[in-house]
């Protein structure tokens, strides 16, 4: 395979490959460097009922699979490779993995934003069986069950805000004495009738249950961080308001990014600081990061880039 490519699109997740089949289309032969865990965050995801034209619903990775073979019957091609560092400094851009270096007229940056998690087994284990980072994602399954929202700033106000509207009851877990969330979002969270806090406390465990190979959880044991006294707290489900992280330290000192690190791109365009390289989904957008969002900007991504390699031409 040639090391130089027309459009090398790094990350794989709904953004990365919806404009991997839009370039496919626009005959560009995309490369997707899809990483050695492919997929994006809905490979960790088990069901997904908000994405169109699934009524019953659809497991996230193979969601994941059915975009990569629609992105690979029109000919992009995926590479299951870390790029470990980029050279934007001129064009062709360089890019390395581990291995090999390889070139690129065009690059689209997708890789994703990770939640913060935090970091206990439990946690992982009850990935997707009543543990999630997304409200927006998950709150409709728990309609008139209890959940422990974790945090005190603005995204943790802002999940429990929107859980308020199916759980019957939604705890705030904070570690501190007071909220951290701006004042307007304080005074929300603390109207609602439906929330409830629990201060000085972080998660010691995530407690459940596995019957028959189905996982829940059932309930989170607290530990006081001033006193170290336990309590066990029962919830049907637990969502992390910590805030996300975008996953762009590849692209430090490449790429104008904001102050937490999302990458900057031009309004109402994928366009980033360096003509020929666009950003789409999580890596730029702190505001929705959804799968549908993620795949319409991955669409941007690929036209902006074809518009911009024909003017290359002209």
């Amino acid at each position: 395979m040639s090391k130089h490519h027309k459009l090398i699109i790094v990350g794989s997740g709904p953004a990365g490959l919806t404009a991997a089949l839009y370039a496919a289309r626009a005959n560009l032969n995309p490369v997707v460097f899809e990483g050695i865990q492919p997929g994006g965050q809905l490979t960790i995801t088990t069901e997904v009922e908000n994405f169109p034209a699934f009524p019953n619903g659809i497991l996230g990775p193979e969601l994941m699979e059915l975009f990569r073979q629609q992105a690979h019957k029109f000919g992009a091609t995926s590479i299951y490779l870390d790029i470990v560092s980029v050279d934007f400094s001129a064009r062709p851009f360089l890019l390395r993995t581990d291995k090999e270096e390889y070139s690129a007229d065009a690059v689209i940056v997708a890789t994703g934003a990770s939640a913060k998690w935090l970091g206990i087994s439990s946690e992982a284990e009850y990935m997707g069986y009543g543990v999630s980072a997304c409200a927006t994602c998950d709150g409709f399954f728990f309609r008139n069950l209890e959940v422990v929202v974790v945090g005190g700033g603005d995204t943790a106000i802002e999940e429990a805000t929107f859980l308020s509207k199916f759980a019957s009851k939604v705890t705030i877990v904070h570690r501190r004495d007071a909220l951290r969330a701006t004042k307007i979002m304080q005074d929300k969270a603390q109207k609602n009738p439906k929330i409830g806090f629990v201060w000085d406390s972080v998660i010691d465990e995530i407690l459940g249950k596995n019957e028959g190979g189905k996982k829940a959880v059932t309930g989170v044991r607290l530990k006081n961080v001033k006193t170290g006294a336990t309590s066990i707290l029962r919830t049907d489900g637990v969502f992390m308001g910590i805030g996300h992280k975008p996953n762009t330290e590849l692209f430090v000192g490449q790429l104008d990014m904001d102050p937490v690190g999302y990458i900057m791109t031009r309004e109402g365009s994928t366009r980033t600081s360096i003509q020929g390289v666009f950003a789409a989904g999580d890596v730029a957008d702190s505001i929705y990061r959804q799968a549908i969002t993620a795949a319409g900007s991955g669409c941007k991504a690929a036209i902006d880039a074809e518009r911009w390699l024909e003017s290359q031409h002209d």
